[in-house]
Formats: structure tokens, sequence, C-alpha cells
């Protein structure tokens, strides 16, 4: 395929390492806009005056705030001139992005960027920009071919800058950037896998570091009964434990003696974590979560809760908000307790311009889900331990692997029935919901008490005035404990110089074999964290691995994270998440620039890549049927678009290549997505629900055939049975983009347990990989233990399709297990279209496919 500019597209796939030095002889843009911001000087907001009572932190950093606006001010010019700053393209996506230099003709940056590029792209494209109050506009563009970038060759040039019409924007204009490409197969980071990096790595250029001496326990569900799922042998004699995600959160709750820190998108305050008791739990474990958080917080323990604040939910209209968050709810029912419950709205950066400041605090929220309490780590100390995922503790989200539809609405599920897509008056069938979370313990915990605690610093800092914009208060919060102060808390030293941890919160020695080494990564930006460095402290910044944006200091190691692992991949990789949207800039037929995500792309060369060496490599996508809601509504029709997009593309490159090299191969034996749904029909009680046999509606056919999805709402990927990535992340801009939804992950392995000389690890992430596949495909088969095999592809495949056809089928039969074929047909040149019926969801209806609609992109992607 060419370029419009007749210049073919090169595949660049690797790292470029990129230096944005300074620009010459800019043209002045603000001539214009001189008068008109004349009139508005007035209104030109002033810093808040600080009081007596603002910590001494605080009043350094208005301090350093104070003198970098001046610096701005004064820089170069006196008088109004352009704001540059520079962006960096490829193939239509903007991959890095300068600081604004203020009032400058002769901008200097000198910023480093290390980019991970998976595009195919005619040339690399530098467009100069003026920063105004409203927006930004062009002041022209500078360009390299892609000949050059991939050359690897060391690069360093005054690059003309050129208007629309290839004229110098002004005589002599001109931006001085140097760099360098290293391609993927040419980069020794990526020769072994994060597990098996003899250097022990983990993910570079990150905020946190690797943490050594951990301890993790993985989560499926909410809840495992016993006996639910079958044994698992590893190495070593050991057994996998299928562990109890809310029963053990309870636990932790009700010995908690110090602190209990609480972060969610959602939290229910109505909810109860134990239904199905398998321990010896207290009876206080069977409270409601509102009342067993007020009961600690009695006890003398510091109570500390984050919650998104929706814009859309509010105490005198729609309380619980259009995503039934129950926020308002949830702080009225701790108000006048000693539970502290702050609503944090997702406050933009206030040097974003006036219009990205609203779309930000209004389409992007908080997403994180974290529960942080102090545990018993022996007969007289205490420790940090940390849970993540993708659980919410909220409505809805309490299930097992079995998935019931209609059994025991009125015990197990009695007040908490979810299901958005219509309404079931609570007679079934409910929305079965799947997920993954996690249990952090050793240093690692306390990188996620540092997330909550930059958080809470940023939200307990500010409150919404009348017209919805955000101010600082003049008081302090000191609701916070210091936890180094408190002697019999294991806590690490602040003059540790060790990156590793320091090894008094280490929970495992590097000897035990059931040591993990854990590293936290986020999705999340200056404007909703308080201790990241100012975003014109360039040096600071790069210190701490962050990446410097427009106007705001980004940590965005979630998407850092996925792409490494990828890279590193050697066999086989599954993935379980809510949304799979990305690379759209090799989307067939639909181009944009709001999900550039790397992480199809990158999936896809991987099996590219495989297929050329001829080795065996495949690819697992797990995703639910549809997004949660109303299949036929505007925004999920516009999602599942986006999604059939990025399958198009994924499918077409594959089919492609095979064809090219003259393979008579499918490209499902490489890649394939499923989804799950139950079908429950052997409950004596299933003759009492109403089945409405004279009604043609959703509800009444989902009822008759005894069918509903299992919603997929997990967000985690296994590589080669080794390593793990889990937590609130989607795959989807919002999630990965750093600056829009914020989000908390974690990436780890066992040491003692990563592949060797052709040895398969059969260490924890092997069981758990194992344990989820028991609960979809309802077996364990020898096939399994080898993924990437073309025999295990295709009987798994076998399993998916013959689900489908049970679960569409109008006599009423059981499944195997959860997991179907994702309905969606794929031809071997890789085109992807409808199945024969099934252009629509069964029941339900809405296009499988999807279609565009005029929501904004931002919303949706």
């Amino acid at each position: 395929m060419a370029s419009m500019s007749g210049d073919a597209l090169l595949l660049l796939h690797g790292d470029l390492h990129l230096r944005v030095i300074a620009a010459r002889n800019l043209p002045n843009r603000d001539l214009c806009s001189e008068s008109l911001l004349g009139c508005f000087g007035s209104c030109v907001p002033v810093s808040p005056t600080t009081d007596r009572s603002l910590s001494a932190q605080h009043d350094e950093d208005h301090r350093r705030r104070h003198q970098i606006d001046l610096q701005h001010l004064h820089h170069h010019h006196k008088g109004i001139t352009s704001d540059p700053y520079v962006t960096v393209g490829i193939s239509s996506s903007i991959v890095a992005r300068t600081s604004v230099i203020h009032n400058c003709e002769e901008p200097e940056w000198n910023e480093n960027f290390k980019i991970p590029l998976a595009h195919h792209a005619s040339i690399l494209e530098f467009v100069v920009k003026d920063n105004d109050i409203i927006g930004a506009q062009v002041i022209g563009t500078a360009t390299i071919p892609a000949a050059t970038v991939i050359s690897g060759n060391l690069f360093e040039s005054w690059l003309p800058v050129l208007d629309s019409s290839g004229q110098l924007v002004k005589p002599g204009a001109a931006l001085h950037v140097s760099f360098q490409f290293v391609h993927v197969d040419d980069n020794e980071i990526y020769a072994h896998g994060i597990a098996g990096d003899p250097q022990r790595r983990g993910v570079e250029d990150t905020y946190f570091p690797l943490r050594k001496g951990g301890s993790i326990k993985l989560y499926q569900d909410a809840h495992i009964r016993e006996n639910e799922l079958p044994q698992i042998n590893l190495d070593g004699n050991h057994i996998y434990q299928h562990e109890k995600c809310w029963e053990d959160i309870c636990h932790a709750i009700l010995e908690a003696r110090h602190l209990i820190y609480v972060v969610g998108w959602s939290i229910f305050v109505k909810v109860r974590l134990v239904r199905e008791r398998t321990k010896g739990v207290p009876v206080e474990g069977e409270m409601m979560l509102g009342d067993l958080l007020k009961y600690k917080s009695e006890e003398g323990v510091r109570v500390c809760m984050l919650v998104w604040d929706d814009k859309t939910s509010h105490e005198m209209l729609k309380k619980a908000g259009v995503m039934n968050t129950h926020d308002e709810e949830t702080r009225k029912f701790f108000n006048h307790s000693s539970v502290i419950c702050v609503l944090s709205p997702r406050y933009p950066s206030s040097k974003l311009s006036i219009i990205k400041q609203q779309v930000v605090g209004t389409i992007y929220t908080h997403h994180q889900k974290c529960v942080i309490v102090d545990t018993l780590a022996s007969e007289a100390r205490r420790k940090i331990t940390a849970f993540i995922g993708g659980l919410d503790i909220a409505g809805g989200r309490y299930d097992t692997p079995e998935h019931r539809l209609f059994k025991d609405l009125d015990t197990v599920f009695a007040g908490d029935f979810h299901n958005p897509t219509f309404d079931t008056k609570e007679k079934g069938p409910r929305q079965p919901w799947h997920d993954l979370h996690c249990r952090i313990e050793g240093p690692a915990a306390f990188d996620v008490l540092t997330n909550f605690e930059q958080r809470w610093k940023k939200a307990t800092r500010h409150k919404i005035n009348f017209f919805g914009m955000f101010k600082e208060t003049s008081w302090r919060d000191d609701s916070l404990l210091k936890i180094d102060r408190i002697s019999w808390i294991d806590s690490p030293s602040a003059t540790c110089k060790d990156s590793y941890g320091d090894k008094n919160v280490w929970v495992k020695s590097e000897n035990d074999s059931d040591t993990w080494h854990v590293q936290v990564f986020r999705s999340i930006d200056s404007g909703s964290v308080r201790g990241f460095p100012l975003y014109a402290e360039g040096a600071e910044t790069k210190s701490q691995n962050l990446v410097r944006g427009k106007n705001i200091v980004i940590d965005k190691s979630i998407h850092t994270a996925y792409v490494k692992a990828i890279r590193c991949a050697k066999r086989f990789i599954y993935i379980e998440n809510q949304y799979f949207i990305g690379s759209c800039y090799g989307w067939p037929s639909y181009k944009s620039s709001e999900a550039d995500n790397l992480i199809p792309m990158e999936l896809t060369l991987k099996i590219v890549e495989k297929i050329r060496k001829r080795e065996r490599f495949c690819v697992y996508i797990v995703i639910p049927m549809w997004p949660e809601g109303d299949p036929k509504s505007a925004a999920v029709q516009e999602i599942l678009f986006w999604q059939g997009q990025t399958m198009m593309m994924m499918y077409g490159i594959i089919g492609q290549e095979l064809q090219s090299l003259g393979y008579n191969e499918s490209p499902e034996d490489y890649l394939n997505f499923y989804c799950l749904g139950n079908r429950e029909i052997s409950n004596n009680n299933l003759q009492n629900i109403p089945s409405d046999s004279n009604s043609n509606s959703a509800v009444t056919s989902a009822r008759r055939h005894r069918r509903f999805m299992i919603y997929v709402h997990a967000k985690g990927m296994i590589v080669d049975d080794e390593y793990v990535i889990l937590g609130s992340a989607n795959i989807n801009q919002r999630s990965l983009d750093g600056s829009r939804d914020t989000e908390i992950a974690m990436g780890a392995y066992q040491p003692h347990h990563a592949s060797n000389h052709n040895k398969h690890p059969h260490g924890q992430v092997y069981g758990y990989r194992k344990s989820l596949w028991a609960e979809h495909l309802g077996e364990l088969n020898s096939k399994f233990e080898t993924p990437e095999t073309l025999e295990c592809v295709k009987y798994v495949n076998q399993i998916a399709n013959d689900n489908w056809f049970r679960y569409t089928a109008e006599s009423n039969v059981s499944l195997k297990g959860h997991l179907m074929k994702y309905p969606v047909r794929v031809d071997s040149n890789g085109s992807v279209g409808s199945l024969p019926r099934f252009e629509n969801f069964p029941d339900v209806g809405g296009k499988v496919l999807g279609a565009p609609t005029a929501l904004p992109d931002e919303l949706t992607m």
C-alpha cells in the first residue's frame, strides 16, 4: 500500500529514542489575539492566597509554581507572542508531545522521549503548534522520511518548518531534533521473557520499579465455593489454591488495627462481602459493607474512602447517577460518622485549555479499585496488604464460577440483583459477573499505598465551586496515618536506596520457591495526584520515568508494561478484558486518532513474526458478548463498531501474511476471540419463573431460552504461564492513555517458575490460567498444558463453537463450561463478517459488529 505522497509505507516496529531540542524564527501567531486577551485581562485567575494553616510542602509547591510562571512569562519576549509546543505524529497518531514554552519565538525544550512504535508509515511528522486559552493552532510542520528513521542511524538536524503549501512559515524557521530508532529484533531487552530476564529489570522506564520479596494471591470471581473447581497440580508437589476474594477482603478488614483505605469507581454500602461462607468468618463479617466500615472505625481504625464523584449523580436529581455508582448515597451514609469518605471528581489539570478541562472533568473517571489494610505479620508485628484488580465492591459483582442466572435470587443474590440490559424486576435472568483480582504483600504493597496517598492529598486539596471549576482549599487534611511513626508496622526506611525494596518489608526470601517479583503500574496524570514534579521541571520528570504532555505530567506505565510483555512473549498470550479497542491507525474503514494504543497491533505483529519464523504461537482473547447495557443503544453499538474494526485489522494483517507466504492456514490457528454465556436448565425452581410466553420482548426471550451472557469485567493478561498483568485497566484508550481514566495494575512473576531450557513453568501463574480454563471450558485436558500448539487451539475452538450453537439453539441444552466463540466469521484471507443467521445478538438484538454513531469518539474509545 502506498502513502498519499507516493512513498512506500515501512513498518517501524521498535523504540524511537527522540530528543526535541529547540526551534528558531517561529512566527508570532498571537498578534491577532493580543487585543482580545487585553479585554479579558481582568478575568485572568490569580493564584489562590495561602494562609498559615497550609503545610510547608504546599507553600513550597506554590512558590515553585509562581517562579516557573514568572519564568515563562518573561522568557525571551516581553510582549505577547506564540506559546509553542511540538507534537510528534506517525500514521495519524500523536505519539509524543512537548511542554508549552510561553511567549517565545526561539523556544528551547531539550526534552527526551522513548516512544514505542508499531506503525506502517512513510514519514515521521513534527507539528509545531501555538497554545491558546481555548485550544491550539498549527504554526507549521517538519517531516522526516520513514526510510531515514528505520535505518537505525543516529540523526540530528535542523528541519525546515513549512506551512500547508510547503513554504517556510517564516524565513529561517526550523526545528532542531535528534533521534535513533532501535528495531524490536535488535533490542536485547526483548530477548528474554520478563520473568526470564537474567538482569531482573522488570518493566523499565516506569514510575514504580520492580520489587522483590513479595507475595501474591490471584483471584477469579468474587467467590469460589468448595470443590467448585478441579484440583490443579503444580511443581514441587504443590496444589493450586482456588482463593476466595471477597472473603479474604472481609477477613483483612476485620483484622485491621490501624488503617483501612478503600478506593473505588463505585463503592456500595449495602453490599455483603460474605454470603456462602467457607471459612470461620465472625458474625461481623456478614454485615453490609457500610456497617462493617463504621464498625471498624468505631474500634479506632482510620477508615478513609476515596470514591469517584460522578457528575451525573446529584442529591436532588438522579442520586445513583447515569452509571449507577451510588456515590452520593455512599457519601451520605457516612455523614456524621468517623469514616472519612471523600468524593473525588476526575480533576483536569488547571494547565489544560478551558475546553479540554471540561472534556476531562466530564467524560473521564477515577477507575482504580483498591483496598489497603494493615494485617498481621508476626506475633507482634503488622504489615501492609493491598488488594487491587477489576472488582469494585459494588452491586451485581458477587458471583462464583457457576455464574447462576435464576438460582438463589431470593437468598444469595437478594437485594443485589443486577441486569442493566433490561428490566427483569429481579425475576431473572441476572447478569453473571466474571472478574479478576489479586492481593499484594511486600514492598509493592507500599507502592499501592503511595498511589492512594498521592490521590488522597490531591482530592482533599480541592473543592468544586458553583461554576463547576475546582480550586484549592485553605485547610490541610491530616487524615492519613504516618505509618513510619508506628514502630510495630513494618515499613520501608526513608534511607533505603535499593530499588527492589527495603528487605525490612519483604515477606518472602529470594530462596523461597514461592517468592514473587511484583511491579505496580498506573495510568494517571498530574491532575489526579499530588507529588508529581511540575510540568516545567523536565529533569525531575525524566528521573521519575514520567511523560511530559502539553501541559501535564503523565504516568502511562500500564501501556508500557503491556507492550513489553507482548514483545517478550515466546509461546502464547491469554487475555481477558472488558473491552478490546486500539491501534486505530490501522483500522480498515474508519480513521481516528482517539484509540491509538499499541496493544492490538503489537499482538498482531508478534503473531506475524512467529509465522515468518515458523514457530507456533497463539493469542486467546476473552471479551463480553457486548458491553454492559442495551446492545441496541448508540453507545454500545459504537463500542462494538470500534471493537469490530480492531478485529478486522488484526485478522486482515494475519490473513495477508499467511497468503503472501503461501501457507494454507487459517488466521484462527493463531488468534481467537471468545465470549462467555450460560444456560441454566437443571433447577427445579425454574418452573416458577414467569416466561411471559405471549410477549416478544428481549427479557421474555431470555427467560424462555434460560440464557444470558456472562459479563466479562476482567482486565488481565497471562504470558507463557510465567507472567501476569492484572488490574483495573481495560484495553482501550480511556484506560491506557494515562490522561483519561485513572487506573492501577500490577505485573508479577515467580523467579523460580520461569521458562528455562524449554521447560514450561508450572507455578502459580500456570495454575491461575488452568483454573480459569477449567471454569470456562468445564474440564481440564492434557492439551491445555501447551496452549500454543495447534492441537490445543483446535480443541478449545471445538468446545467454543459447540457451546455457541448450544447457546443459540431453540431447545434448552446445557453448555460445557461457558466459553463460546465470539459470533463473527473469519475467512482464510482475514476478512471478518457476521456469522450466518447471527448479524444480531440472540434475544436482545443489536448488531454484533456495531455501527458508528454521532457520539464523540473520546466517549466510547
